[in-house]
């Protein structure tokens, strides 16, 4: 079964294994909507098996929150109306371009177009993928939409972030609940992983101001207000502490400094986040 969130709101958890991202389910009246497609067919055929044995109003639409792969590669599965942003539309014209056998995988990684644990990921979630044919979203938006489901609606609104520009968020007011996708996560794709603390903060305020009790990421269990904001309020603090400082040493004395305490392994991870996005950003302006 999917988990229940909110009244009109259900879940598929996220599965580390195969990467796996959570999916969203939103029940309206009149129609239901998902969130993101799966990373697979399989995935795909898995959340609808669960959603088929539901008593709820026939599923029309699927919401993309962003262009990677594990979160697109169940569109022609699921079948139904797919709604995304522009850009990902865009991003998803090109990925179709694309071979997905294991040496074509092999070859992106080595040109860096694609990085190690995708192509593992992938690999593993599907060791065929003979069949595995994309597709492109039927209807795109550029900025905010709203999508009446009869008795509840979704707003979806394009955030962008480090992690993928083209992000986008879908907010139940009804329920008050948010799906961020993987919004709020670090930059994978551009050599370190990394945080932009300019862009965070830009990030944060266009989700803060709305009035959330539960928020969904692709890859970790819900989180509660309180349990999502100190998180986000924490690593905030990492990012200024940290400031424009392009050498980890330097910055974890400033953080044992100001926090009077040695960072632990996962402030030492985002401390390093922060310094490699600096770095991007002084390599930047000095080609």
């Amino acid at each position: 079964m999917l988990k229940k969130l909110a009244n009109r709101v259900y879940y598929m958890p996220h599965y580390s294994e195969t990467d796996r991202p959570a999916l969203g389910l939103i029940c309206g009246d009149t129609f239901s909507l998902i969130v993101d497609s799966g990373n697979s067919p399989a995935h795909a055929r898995d959340f609808l098996n669960l959603v088929k044995k539901m008593d709820i109003p026939p599923v029309k639409f699927v919401v993309i929150t962003h262009w990677h792969w594990d979160h697109i590669f169940g569109i022609k599965t699921m079948g139904l109306l797919t709604i995304s942003h522009d850009e990902t539309k865009k991003k998803l014209e090109y990925l179709k371009t694309l071979k997905w056998d294991d040496a074509s995988l092999d070859a992106r990684v080595e040109t860096g177009e694609e990085i190690e644990f995708c192509s593992e990921m992938i690999k593993r979630e599907m060791p065929i993928r003979d069949h595995l044919e994309l597709k492109v979203p039927d209807m795109t938006f550029n900025n905010k939409i709203e999508i009446d489901l009869g008795g509840v609606t979704c707003v979806v609104e394009h955030v962008g972030g480090v992690h993928a520009q083209d992000s986008s968020i879908i907010y139940i007011p009804d329920e008050k609940v948010m799906f961020l996708g993987d919004c709020i996560y670090q930059d994978f794709y551009s050599g370190e992983w990394s945080y932009d603390k300019d862009e965070l903060i830009i990030l944060l305020d266009k989700i803060k101001k709305y009035d959330v009790n539960y928020y969904v990421t692709g890859h970790q269990n819900p989180k509660t207000h309180e349990e999502m904001w100190g998180f986000l309020d924490d690593l905030t603090s990492i990012g200024e502490i940290v400031g424009k400082e392009v050498i980890l040493d330097k910055a974890v004395t400033r953080f044992k400094e100001i926090r009077k305490t040695i960072p632990n392994e996962e402030e030492l991870e985002y401390i390093q986040n922060f310094i490699s996005g600096n770095q991007k950003i002084d390599t930047v302006k000095t080609e």
